[in-house]
This record gives C-alpha cells, structure tokens and sequence, in this order.
C-alpha cells in the first residue's frame, strides 16, 4: 500500500484527492511529516502526514490493531516515531508535556473506593508530588487558594459540580468520565489527547460526553485529538479525521475520509459507508470498521 503523501493543501491516498482545510497560518498544534512507527520488528505504520490546527477537534479512527492508541503513544513521547518527523507544540514530543492533557483508556473504580471525585480532579493538578501535603505558610497560601479555585473551576466546566464531593466509586460511569476529563483539563492544556473516552458508556452518556468534549473544545479552544471506536457520537463537533488501516492513514474532513471510495481504497477490499435517515454513518465491510453503529459492550 502506498503511504499518505500532502501537496500543498490536498491529502493523497493511491493518487486519490482530497481537499482539507484552507493552509493555516499559526503553527501547528500536531504536525507529522512522513511519520511511521515499528513495534516489535513490524512497521504499524508510515507515511502519516498531519497538522492539527488550534482549537480543532481531530478523530482517530480504524479497526483494532491499527495503531490510533500507538498515535496517542507517540504525541506523548512514550514511544518514539521509527521515522520522519513530530512536532507537539512545536517541541519534540514529550517537551510540552505540561501543556498536554491526557485520558487514557476507561478505568474503572472500584464501587468501595471513597476518595472523592474532586480529590481525583486534583491529581491531575499536584499528582506528580511525593508525600502529603504540609501546611504552607502565608505566602503560599494564595498559591494554594489559587488551586482550589482552578479546581472548582474544571468541575463547574464539566458539568460535575453536583457530585464531585462523593466517592468516586458511588459515581455512575458518566459521571467518572467528566471527572477524569476534568483532571486532565486541570492544568489549562493547549493539547487535549483522549483515548477511547466513550468506551463502555451506555449511549445516552456517550452522547454527553461527547458533547461536553465538543463545546470544551469549541469554548476554551482546546485541540482535541481523540482515538474513538464510532464516529457517530462526535460526529456534529469533528473537524478532522485521521483514518488509519492497512499500514497508513488518510486524513481529512469526516465527509471526505469516510466514504466507499476512500475507505475501500484505504482497505483495498469494498467497504460501503451507509448515511441513515438520522444523519448517522454506517460502515459495512470486512476488516471491522469503527463507524459501525451497534454497542460492542452490550450483551
């Protein structure tokens, strides 16, 4: 298969156009030029080329074992790039990791569990501390104040406000989701970077949080850069798609990327893409594609 390739404001896959978004003029919050990853011996994937503008919310789409969660990897710095080039903020990968704010793949509490919801949003703020706390004196006590506000501050923007003095554990698993989303918002970051955040969410707090993730990105103009499993639910916020399969990626606006001809290109075997009457995407084919609308978590 033959690897993205970028000329001037057009995305390429097999020779195939895609028009995306007018060039920027800021720098980029993400860019790739010619990136790839290898684990193991194995290429997973190569060729990617991306620019993530500000305050734009981008989707990593495609099967398991496509490598979306590796992307996410290698944005952090956990994992380095096999080749070609990343830029976070314009730093190296890992250098502005203050200025990133990161959720990884759902965890769950356990129901016993009884720190509270708001001391889970301050990890994200002083986590990185050894030991417990010791009374400040007076000059640092509006530093201290300070944090507390903040604090408060990502909760009310989360919607969490209501329950987040309660154990985490007592929370429903919406309600964890805002208040792990309200963790990695703490610190202000320019770069939000999710990893299934709406994985084993009933569909009715799917759509929530995906709504809260769009007007967090849209309001505070956050870049969000979210690995997903269905399209559906982010759908009306996305700007960007980065669809990867088959060793490479095609990148672009969700209408330009998910279609028969770019998804069976990109597959090189038929998928068909199916529009509902609800304006929802449906993808038939073989590998499995992640806009296929049932609830993989449902019995």
């Amino acid at each position: 298969m033959k690897p993205v390739t970028r000329t001037g404001d057009v995305v390429r896959h097999h020779g195939v156009p895609a028009q995306s978004r007018p060039t920027q003029t800021a720098p980029a919050v993400v860019s790739l030029r010619g990136a790839g990853v290898r684990l193991g011996g194995r290429t997973l994937w190569s060729g990617v080329e991306l620019d993530i503008a500000a305050g734009e919310f981008t989707a990593v789409l495609g099967p398991n074992g496509a490598g979306k969660s590796t992307l996410v990897k290698v944005l952090l710095g956990v994992l380095p790039a096999a080749e070609g080039e990343v830029r976070v903020l314009g730093q190296a990968p890992g250098r502005a990791s203050r200025h990133v704010g990161y959720l990884p793949q759902r965890r769950s509490f356990d129901a016993s569990l009884r720190i509270r919801g708001t001391d889970i949003v301050r990890l994200g703020l002083d986590g990185d501390r050894w030991g417990v706390p010791l009374p400040l004196p007076d000059r640092f006590s509006a530093r201290r104040r300070a944090e507390r506000d903040r604090i408060a501050e990502v909760i009310e923007l989360v919607g969490a406000t209501a329950y987040a003095d309660r154990p985490i554990g007592e929370c429903s698993g919406g309600e964890q989701q805002r208040l792990l989303i309200a963790q990695a918002l703490v610190r202000g970051p320019e770069l939000l970077l999710l990893d299934e955040p709406l994985d084993s969410l009933d569909l009715s707090h799917q759509g929530a949080v995906a709504a809260l993730i769009g007007r967090i990105c849209r309001e505070e103009g956050v870049s969000v850069v979210m690995v997903a499993h269905d399209v559906n639910p982010i759908l009306p916020w996305l700007d960007r798609v980065v669809y990867m399969a088959e060793g490479g990626a095609v990148v672009g606006r969700p209408h330009e990327v998910i279609t028969t001809g770019t998804l069976s290109r990109l597959y090189g075997a038929p998928v068909e893409v199916l529009h509902t009457s609800d304006g929802r995407l449906v993808v038939v084919g073989q590998p499995e594609a992640p806009a296929a609308h049932t609830d993989r978590h449902l019995p």
